[in-house]
């Protein structure tokens, strides 16, 4: 599989527990985010994935405790960050590795044993592609045709929550005012400087009012300024130190930057009206051209064109006009070729 990798900052963004906590509680079912509590939430981080297993990927681990039913119980949070282009449909056989590769090093390094039983993963994709995504979201389901039922209990299971930025709108993500949210507005307004510019605008103010405002913000900064140089924006990105503090200049940048397309854009719709214009002028001259030639084999077939065939031949259409020059040798009288009744 042919890995287009490219270092998001989102795998420093979720190496603080507050963005983890944002991304379940904003993203994921609430009756998983009611039952667990964050306060325990610990970093596992680190590469899992043997050597023979060779591509570039993000991901992220943390553990945290969930209550339910009387029992407090240790769940693992395995979040893989899929910024690709493409949707990859090998998705649940790579959740299955990756996974499995887990639990194994959890085993190699005594942290479980195999007689106290496997914990439980919560497998997350976060995705960022342009393209919906249309992988299947367990591997079972990628067992085609479906097996019989006294081999499907046979069948490997693994599901993993899928988190698709670009489906949520504006308003969705509106509901959930955190800096978390404003990066994947900032994501979804694409190349759109104007609407990249509204999306900066929101995460400033979500910022501002956050209470680990001064981290947040030196966190967020970092990361937009990869976003902004994958973009190719033309902002001096070595003065961009923070959010909050250089919001003007920023804002400044991007207003140069949305004057720009709108001019590109204006300038586009000109060459595309002068080109339309010319293309009409040309239909226009062929179809006055085409229109001479039936007029003048009318005159040598059935002489001098009276008044109401001249006014017939004026509302026609190109198309009328090539069915008459195919038919003027074979009809008998200029008002069978005109439909005269």
């Amino acid at each position: 599989m042919a890995s287009q990798h490219h270092d998001t900052g989102y795998k420093e963004v979720f190496s603080y527990p507050e963005f983890v906590q944002q991304l379940i509680e904003g993203f994921i079912p609430p009756e998983i985010a009611q039952i667990m509590d964050f306060s325990t939430l610990k970093n596992h981080s680190g590469n899992y994935i043997t050597p023979l297993f060779e591509e570039k990927f993000e991901d992220v681990v943390w553990s945290v405790e969930v209550n339910w039913d009387g029992i407090t119980q240790q769940v693992y949070l395995y979040i893989l960050l899929e910024f690709q282009s493409q949707v990859d449909q090998t998705m649940p056989i790579r959740l299955m590795h990756y996974v499995a590769c887990f639990y194994d090093h959890l085993l190699k390094h005594k942290d479980i044993k195999p007689s106290q039983g496997l914990p439980p993963v919560l497998p997350i994709v976060l995705y960022n592609g342009s393209q919906r995504w249309t992988a299947k979201q367990d591997i079972y389901d990628m067992v085609q045709p479906e097996p019989p039922a006294f081999l499907r209990v046979y069948q490997p299971h693994l599901r993993y929550y899928l988190v698709d930025e670009g489906r949520y709108t504006d308003a969705e993500l509106g509901l959930h005012p955190t800096p978390l949210s404003g990066m994947f507005s900032v994501e979804n307004a694409g190349d759109s400087w104007e609407s990249l510019q509204r999306a900066v605008d929101r995460i400033v103010a979500i910022i501002q009012a956050d209470p680990n405002k001064e981290r947040v913000d030196r966190v967020i900064t970092r990361w937009i300024k990869r976003h902004l140089s994958r973009l190719g924006a033309d902002v001096n990105l070595d003065q961009l130190n923070s959010l909050i503090e250089d919001k003007n200049m920023l804002a400044e940048n991007l207003e140069n930057l949305v004057k720009k397309e709108r001019l590109q854009g204006e300038q586009i719709g000109i060459q595309r009206g002068r080109m339309e214009g010319r293309m009409e002028g040309r239909m226009e001259g062929r179809m006055e051209g085409e229109s001479r030639l039936l007029r003048k084999m009318i005159e040598i077939k059935f002489g001098a064109i009276p008044e109401w065939a001249e006014s017939v031949l004026q509302s026609a259409d190109s198309q009328q006009i090539d069915l008459w020059a195919e038919s003027i040798l074979t009809a008998e009288s200029l008002e069978a070729l005109l439909g005269k009744h």
